[in-house]
């Protein structure tokens, strides 16, 4: 199992939900996991109930089986801080860099800095150990940016090493790059079954493919439960109407014959089983779709309520039912 497991997705398809109910799936019997959030938005925090995450690893939840997961809100200018003390020991010029708005200046007129910094901060926990030699973390989880840059993103330390040939730089891209390009990192990205999210998974894929970056799976979120059956799909397309005026007057819904309750109930019906098979064929079209991608495709539920802790361990333990190998 990768221990870095990066979760990207289209927006709207709810990667960070995945993300932290992966977190918490992963961190069941007795294991540590830390679940990282690169954005700045504090979707982490929102989804725990918790106040908002400081650039501290904290603790935020307990798993099944006495597991753990801490969560990180990557702050890049407090990285570029955290990079400038470990490779050049500037410690109090840095955070004078700071007080003159010099690191904000860098990371926003650095177009990769930022995102060299983030992934940077990542994998150093990757590879973190302990007093004793061990992992600090069994797994990292981290709720990247949208598909559509998640490759960019990734690989921003292959073009950084390019860049600075020689020097601290170099060797922490490279450092960094030998992490996300290895068996220890697998990619996975959220998606619906509705036609824009699927395309732009593939597309997702097919770029992370050619810049030799490890795909996972697909994670396909909010599907929604099967109401009918193949059979009951086409009798719905078939049934006549009298006949279903004639079922629901014997289960008692009122009289069958014209303008009766029964019969005023029949359009609306049929109308709603129509709209329930268009739906299902084209979720159907979609799952073909994701089928021809030759990876391991997940399903998430639709859950009734919106989402709180009772829903993220709800989502975690489908995602064990499923398998997290």
């Amino acid at each position: 199992m990768s221990r870095l497991q990066v979760v990207s997705g289209k927006g709207g398809t709810g990667k960070t939900t995945v993300a932290a109910a992966l977190a918490l799936a992963l961190a069941s019997e007795g294991k540590r996991t830390l679940l990282i959030e690169v954005e700045g938005r504090q979707g982490i925090a929102q989804l725990f109930e918790t106040e908002a995450l400081p650039y501290e690893e904290r603790k935020i939840a307990t798993a099944p089986g006495g597991g753990e997961v801490y969560a990180l809100a990557i702050d890049a200018e407090q990285a570029l801080l955290d990079y400038l003390q470990m490779f050049y020991k500037l410690g109090g010029a840095g955070r004078a860099l700071r007080k003159i708005g010099a690191i904000d200046f860098a990371t926003t007129i650095a177009p990769g800095l930022r995102d060299v910094l983030l992934t940077g901060k990542a994998c150093e926990a990757v590879r973190r150990k302990d007093k004793k030699g061990a992992f600090l973390y069994d797994h990292v989880v981290m709720d990247a940016p949208p598909t559509g840059r998640i490759t960019r993103f990734l690989n921003v330390n292959d073009e950084m090493a390019g860049l600075a040939k020689i020097g601290p730089i170099h060797n922490q891209a490279q450092a960094v790059m030998r992490v996300l390009k290895s068996p220890e990192t697998a990619v996975h990205l959220v998606t619906l079954l509705e036609e824009m999210p699927v395309q732009e998974t593939a597309d997702g894929i097919a770029e992370l493919r050619a810049a030799g970056l490890p795909v996972g799976r697909v994670i396909v979120n909010m599907v929604r439960p099967e109401l009918l059956d193949a059979a009951e799909l086409d009798l719905a397309g078939t049934v006549p109407h009298t006949a279903v005026a004639r079922a629901l007057s014997s289960a008692g819904l009122g009289g069958a014959r014209r303008g009766g309750h029964a019969e005023r109930l029949v359009d609306p019906l049929l109308t709603q089983a129509a709209e329930y098979a268009e739906r299902h064929a084209l979720e159907q079209e979609q799952r073909a779709v994701l089928d021809e991608l030759g990876l391991r495709v997940d399903e998430l539920p639709l859950l009734a309520e919106d989402m709180d802790l009772a829903g993220l361990n709800e989502l975690a333990t489908e995602l064990r039912k499923q398998g997290l190998s």
